[in-house]
């Protein structure tokens, strides 16, 4: 009878628990949602009233219907999925190069005094500026898109990669030669698990600066994308239009970096756990 009374006793505190943690998100959504709404709301009055030029600032109503329709012809989805593809294939080869640079360069100090001062150098290069040049030698093509997204995400991911790399605790590294492992086994089993939190910030920044290069490429330089949906519409005096690629690009952004923690989070379960000792 005692140890019923404990189980149901357990089940209403996590049952408790459940409550207060679902009360406490959607606060949060609503906050979230307050300001964006409150802003839609004056923008919608405003442009109704003929306070500002719909041609020049479209009401969020007349917006919302361009969505609808580019969104119910297939225009929206066409351009949105050509930006994707090359995201994803740029980010791919960035973390594939960057990450192992970085365990390197982390790792061995010697190497990192040779290669510093260089890509030092070329971290002070904003991507937009190579576009040009990517042109030149890759063609007009899906090439130098990418080339650019490779750029804009090395960076954040190596940067990280070595910052986390250099900051594992010495006495692991101890202890991994204590058991004789050999260099690839160090790497796959002490520096890679106790840098992987730092790894996947320089993931996220990455991805988010290879999205906004990426969109930067399509306004100069493409035939799809949203970059050159913006740029079309932009040619045609489609202010609607234009706003629909804009929100479309944050929108999109939001998602990816939502779906991106959520597999840290399933990579990494003991996340949660070390920032609820850090806050405690």
């Amino acid at each position: 009878m005692k140890g019923l009374k404990q189980i149901m006793t357990s089940i209403k505190s996590q049952t408790l628990k459940r409550n207060i943690s679902d009360i406490s998100l959607s606060g949060k959504i609503i906050r979230g949602l307050t300001f964006p709404i409150i802003v839609i709301a004056i923008w919608e009055v405003a442009a109704r009233q003929a306070i500002i030029d719909p041609y020049f600032l479209p009401s969020p109503s007349s917006i919302s219907y361009t969505y609808i329709d580019m969104l119910s012809s297939g225009l929206l989805q066409t351009h949105l999925l050509t930006s994707l593809q090359r995201l994803i294939y740029g980010f791919f080869i960035a973390a594939t190069i960057a990450i192992p640079i970085g365990i390197l360069v982390g790792k061995t100090r010697t190497f990192r005094h040779w290669v510093n001062p260089t890509l030092s150098f070329l971290q002070q290069i904003p991507p937009i500026a190579w576009i040009p040049i990517f042109i030149l030698w890759l063609g007009i093509d899906e090439a130098s898109k990418v080339a650019v997204i490779v750029y804009a995400a090395f960076f954040p991911i190596f940067l990280n990669t070595v910052q986390g790399v250099i900051s594992v605790d010495p006495k692991l590294i101890e202890v991994g030669r204590s058991f004789m492992l050999t260099p690839g086994e160090m790497i796959r089993r002490v520096y890679i698990p106790s840098a992987a939190m730092t790894i996947f910030v320089g993931l996220r920044l990455g991805l988010s600066n290879c999205w906004r290069a990426l969109v930067g490429a399509e306004l100069i330089a493409a035939s799809s994308g949203l970059g050159s949906l913006i740029m079309d519409a932009r040619n045609f005096s489609q202010a609607d239009r234009i706003f629909v690629g804009i929100f479309t690009i944050g929108v999109a952004g939001l998602l990816i970096d939502y779906l991106l923690r959520r597999i840290e989070s399933k990579l990494m379960p003991w996340k949660k756990m070390y920032q609820a000792g850090g806050q405690s």
